[in-house]
């Protein structure tokens, strides 16, 4: 059997370097995970924060925040969400959870969730509340029975989004249509607003947020009028703009990249069968360097067997449950190089044949180069193959100066050519990355070469610079700032407007209580599939 615990002096292990994230693999899910059932890859996506940082917690709250809540009160709450944890990621300021349908990431002051196939998402929203409240000791109310929960934590700001679903008729609970999500929302929020944005008979994106310092739903409010959701499928303009004061933190940006009918060949490099293959020949590949280097070094060794007695630590692993090997199931049989009796101790992600094989799909398609160690040298990628198919991946990036800021990177990818969806979302901020954001853009879009992607960018307004060049020019502060948002979004699309390789269909930008929205739609040049498989087509 492989020993899985690794020792505290061993350079790969991640406890044995100060600040860097731990991972922790729940077998139990882990092994024999099958994706042949998967189908909806466009993910429902959550976010509550409690507070506006995590500097700014309240003071009746736990000193670490939702940070304090333990992993299996969380599993719990996603038993509500009809998923469940493969592995987590811990570090000082977040920790990743992958599920097995997408992903979990908890900070002090915030939760993220993003879940695709037929879960249901929202059934788990007045949990999360309530394990604010009762777990994590943020300040609470007593809250609306009818929505299965007596107490709830009181949330700074909530947002919840999704692109148009591929299959809406197979959708469960409060998410068989918009409307009805909407609905589910406002029943735990007052003075939510609702939103779709691009073209309701093309590509588009439906956003539901609340103000900050929201209000819960009071438990005897009567039924009410249902939030109307707005359309935005024009460009900004000054009357349909709404100026508020900018959030906390002034580095608050979220990139995500939405990508449907991926080219068919490279979107095999996400199958159990292409990824084995790979291993195997990666296996082969160092074990012809060490033969090389051993005959520098000791002759010939022609009379030695063929194969090493011992594969390369890096490919050659047994999973914790069974003595099978990880690359049983690829056409040639790279041989028993290993002894039951063996003392080799593997890094922890490359102990399932999920995560085993999903640490070579990252490497191999260049997303594990997306941010690099070579920038970021605590960066730890969690990722994990489905049978037969399917591919899911987190990123935690700690800042490169030091652990004040620890941010996130998520991918899943469905690959199944009548279906086929990969999605990109990262909070890593440009200005750190010293990229442009088109550059990461184009990168991800390489990696999974789409027929067609939409882009979302959420940025917290950083108004400052803009304001004090037009002060002296107008005394009018909400003309000031709608004008220095126009110049700062100006400069910032048309760089994104030039992707390399496609061509800007739809383009849409909006101010949203606090946050600049950009959102494109993009069709490669020599894209021939015609119109998009749309599923859902209005509310």
């Amino acid at each position: 059997m492989v020993n899985t615990e690794i020792p505290k002096n061993y350079t790969a292990s991640p406890s044995s370097i100060s600040g860097t994230p731990h991972l922790t693999i729940n077998r139990d899910v882990a092994v024999d995970l099958d994706s042949s059932n998967a189908f909806e890859g466009p993910e429902k996506l959550l976010e509550v924060w409690f507070s506006a940082s995590s500097n700014s917690l309240p003071a009746a709250s736990a000193p670490a925040g939702l940070k304090v809540v333990p992993s299996e009160v969380w599993k719990d709450m996603l038993e509500l969400v009809n998923c469940k944890v493969l592995s987590i990621v811990e570090s000082e300021l977040v920790d990743a959870y992958l599920l097995s349908e997408s992903s979990m990431f908890v900070f002090p002051h915030k939760l993220i969730l993003k879940t695709c196939g037929t879960t249901t998402l929202l059934s788990g929203l007045p949990r999360i509340l309530e394990i604010a409240a009762l777990v994590a000791g943020f300040p609470h109310v007593l809250a609306n029975q009818a929505v299965g929960t007596g107490t709830a934590a009181k949330p700074y700001r909530v947002f919840y989004s999704r692109k148009n679903f591929l299959f809406p008729d197979r959708q469960r609970g409060p998410h068989r249509s918009w409307r009805d999500e909407v609905k589910s929302l406002d029943r735990l929020f007052l003075g939510g607003s609702a939103y779709m944005i691009g073209k309701m008979n093309g590509e588009h994106w439906y956003l539901y947020l609340t103000e900050p310092n929201t209000i819960l739903t009071p438990p005897a409010t009567p039924e009410r009028r249902e939030t109307e959701t707005k359309l935005m499928d024009l460009p900004m303009s000054n009357s349909t703009m709404r100026v508020c004061d900018p959030c906390d933190d002034d580095q608050d940006e979220t990139l995500e990249l939405l990508m449907t009918d991926l080219e068919p060949e490279n979107a095999k490099k996400f199958s159990l069968e292409h990824a084995s293959a790979v291993a195997e020949g990666q296996f082969y590949q160092e074990a012809h360097k060490a033969r090389i280097d051993a005959e520098k070094h000791v002759g010939d060794i022609n009379s030695f067997p063929s194969r090493p007695a011992k594969s390369p630590k890096k490919w050659h692993l047994k999973t914790i449950d069974e003595n099978t090997d990880v690359f049983s199931n690829t056409s040639s049989d790279p041989g028993d190089f290993m002894s039951d009796d063996s003392d080799l101790e593997y890094p922890e992600e490359l102990t399932t044949e999920g995560h085993a094989l999903g640490t070579v799909v990252s490497e191999a398609c260049g997303l594990a180069d997306v941010y690099s160690t070579s920038k970021y040298p605590d960066a730890r990628v969690d990722a994990y193959l489905f049978t037969p198919c399917g591919f899911s991946a987190n990123g935690v990036i700690p800042a490169p100066n030091g652990p004040e800021a620890t941010h996130y990177f998520t991918v899943h990818v469905t690959p199944e050519p009548n279906c086929s969806y990969a999605s990109f979302e990262t909070n890593v901020p440009s200005k750190q990355t010293g990229r442009e954001t088109a550059d990461v853009i184009e990168q991800v879009v390489n990696i999974f070469k789409p027929g067609r992607f939409s882009v979302t960018l959420f940025e917290g307004k950083k108004l400052d610079d803009e304001m004090n060049i037009t002060a002296s020019e107008d005394g009018n502060e909400t003309a000031i700032k709608i004008q220095a948002l126009e110049r700062q979004v100006a400069r910032k699309g048309s760089r994104l407007d030039q992707i390399r390789g496609y061509r800007r269909v739809d383009r849409i930008v909006h101010d949203l209580e606090g946050y600049e929205l950009v959102f494109k739609y993009y069709e490669r040049f020599d894209w021939e599939g015609g119109a998009p498989s749309l599923g859902e087509i209005g509310f």
